[in-house]
């Protein structure tokens, strides 16, 4: 079993040592991290905790799950690992076409597209 813990509806004031600090008492710590988006550097909402042992995990989720945090209830549970969430990437442009559609092709696109 899994001693990493995913913490969702975070405020987005809560820093690493304020979600170490909250885990801290159900025992040590490995880590803590808020996840922040890449480009404003403000909080996802959402972050990671790395337990001691699996025990301790369990014990963290038991106790924290649906605790108010600055007006908010958390969702505390196992984190799944990042393959069990894969999802099929966006095709952006639609699927690629090995033959010709016959459908298309006349008109010289633009607005309208079609023939005088």
């Amino acid at each position: 079993m899994s001693s990493k813990i995913y913490v969702g509806n975070l405020p987005f004031s809560v820093t690493d040592s304020m979600l170490r600090s909250n885990f801290s008492e159900f025992g040590d710590v490995s880590s803590a991290k808020v996840m922040m988006d890449r480009d404003t550097g403000v909080s996802k909402g959402f972050g990671f905790v790395e337990m001691e042992s699996a025990e301790r995990a369990q014990a963290a989720i038991a106790g924290l799950h649906g605790a108010p945090v600055q007006g908010r209830s958390i969702v505390v549970s196992l984190a799944r690992p990042r393959d069990a969430q894969k999802r099929e990437a966006p095709r952006a442009g639609g699927e690629f076409r090995a033959t010709k559609r016959s459908d298309v092709g006349y008109g010289g696109g633009g607005f309208g597209g079609g023939r005088y």
